[in-house]
């Protein structure tokens, strides 16, 4: 009977479920979609309850592609998307859908508590500012709006901890999952009651915070039979995705950074030291002792998915016919346009913006438009949009200390050699690419291995598992063209942030 590991992330379109084995290789993978909800301006919503049903339907397909039996899972990790606040109710009923990290409804109470607390005493505490994507501001957003609702929350769980919950019946609160909220002491990693008191919750609605390895429980005779898992198998606590996704391609040391690529695009850097930056996200890593330092950006590969959805039909069809992706074939059409897309520039404020500027208002704009472009103009300036994104990121944790030396790539995107190497010259650094796109589900199935002790402890894990593919080192030359091309960048959302704003979300 063999011993394997099953990694769970609960992404923004899709569930992905793989199975590890202990040297990390991918035994089989799977995924199950599931919508987003925008039935408002400024509104982005999910099921928890079609995160869990996307989950039933994939595992046993994968456990089937992989010919193993549902007992040979030893361990189950976790990871999830950032700042839900999935009301439960004792029974363990969710009462609402989730808000989820794109979603900004909660701007005016941000403005209200920042004033009524204090920014900088907001910030003191727990090391990020208050915005509307986060945890803090949605929770009093259900108080204000549906209070009969609110009056029956028992818990508020994460995307990982819902899903541990309906695998084992515990409820828990890793400590990565954290910092979405404004009660919650960066330092100590513990909440702080009387923060609580002035955002007008009370902690009991909160779980303990564990590690993000700990095991909080088994799954049940109801979860074996809803998902075809084996009763009993030890579930960890889980962790944010892109901490996972962190781990998952080896960074676990101070001075390490990931470069993320999935839905959302931005960076972690892992530190052993606190450091803050308002313009940034701080939270904890998934490993013990260190903190990761964060830009998150709405714009990442969920702009080539936009794109491929709305103007891809002919590479859909072409593709079809050559054995080819239709996202291939926009990699070839972008490879044929220029460094610098002949002066066509993108912000990728696809759903508002977070890391750096913090806009809710801001919106996705292509400038330079004319005759002369392409459809590979716009596939490639929305690949090179992102990288100055990252790029500003960067930038800004250079300027609170945190400088970086090489990047290691995770995500969808990470597979594209263009888009990679396009991130390495904008950002003048080295980027070093896993061996596994499933970083993220890995760095899940780690936590699990280290919590049962398959490993003991991450740098063995990390050792045995995450393996180098392939490198890309920044083109000087076009480094140059790039700088010129970042500074319009800039000043694009500076001289338009003041009409976005005044439009607001429409």
């Amino acid at each position: 009977m063999g011993e394997y590991l099953l990694g769970i992330d609960i992404g923004t379109s899709a569930c992905k479920i793989a199975v590890f084995n202990r040297e990390g290789h991918v035994m089989a993978a799977g995924s199950g979609d599931y919508p987003v909800y925008y039935p408002h301006p400024g509104w982005a919503e999910q099921d928890p309850d079609e995160w869990w049903d996307a989950i039933c339907r994939t595992i046993p397909s994968v456990l089937e592609k992989a010919g193993i039996r549902p007992e040979e899972i030893k361990g189950i990790g976790i990871d999830g998307q950032s700042w839900s606040a999935i009301p439960v109710d004792r029974d363990g009923n969710v009462l609402a859908k989730t808000p989820i990290w794109m979603d900004t409804r909660a701007a005016d109470i941000c403005e209200e508590y920042n004033r009524k607390i204090g920014e900088k005493r907001i910030f003191d505490l727990c090391g990020n500012s208050l915005q509307p994507s986060y945890t803090t501001a949605k929770i009093i957003w259900y108080r204000k709006n549906f209070p009969e609702m609110y009056k029956k929350i028992w818990k508020i769980l994460q995307s990982n901890s819902y899903i541990a919950f309906r695998l084992t019946g515990a409820v828990s609160q890793d400590l990565s999952q954290g910092y979405g909220l404004h009660c919650f002491d960066m330092r100590k990693g513990v909440w702080d009651r009387e923060m609580c008191r002035e955002f007008g919750f009370s902690e009991d609605i909160l779980p303990e915070i564990c590690p993000c390895h700990e095991i909080i429980g088994t799954v049940t005779p109801e979860a074996a039979a809803q998902s075809g898992l084996a009763e009993g198998i030890p579930v960890a606590a889980g962790g944010l995705d892109a901490a996972c996704g962190t781990l998952g391609a080896g960074v676990i040391h101070s001075g390490e950074t990931q470069e993320q690529g999935g839905q959302a695009g931005g960076m972690s850097i892992c530190t052993d030291t606190y450091r803050a930056d308002e313009r940034l996200i701080l939270g904890f890593h998934v490993v013990p002792g260190h903190w990761l330092l964060q830009g998150g950006t709405t714009g990442g590969g969920g702009v080539m998915r936009w794109l491929e959805k709305e103007f891809g039909a002919f590479e859909r069809e072409e593709g079809k016919r050559q054995g080819k992706s239709s996202l291939d074939l926009f990699n070839e059409e972008a490879a044929a346009v220029p460094p610098g897309s002949d002066g066509l520039i993108f912000l990728p404020y696809m759903a508002g913006e977070r890391t750096p500027i913090w806009d809710p208002d801001a919106k996705g704009v292509y400038y330079g438009i004319d005759f002369g472009k392409t459809k590979g103009h716009f596939i490639r300036a929305a690949m090179e949009g992102t990288a100055y994104a990252l790029k500003h990121n960067l930038d800004v944790a250079a300027q609170a200390g945190a400088g970086v030396s090489v990047l290691r790539a995770m995500g969808g995107s990470a597979n594209s050699l263009l888009w990679t190497q396009i991130k390495s010259d904008i950002t003048g650094k080295p980027i070093i690419v896993p061996s596994s796109d499933t970083a993220t589900t890995l760095g899940a199935a780690l936590l699990a291995g280290v919590g049962i002790g398959m490993y003991k402890d991450f740098d063995e894990a990390v050792g045995l598992t995450v393996r180098e593919k392939r490198s890309h080192e920044p083109d000087p030359e076009k480094a140059a063209l790039y700088e010129k091309d970042y500074e319009t960048y800039i000043e694009l959302y500076q001289q338009l942030k003041g009409i976005m704003k005044k439009r607001g979300g429409r």
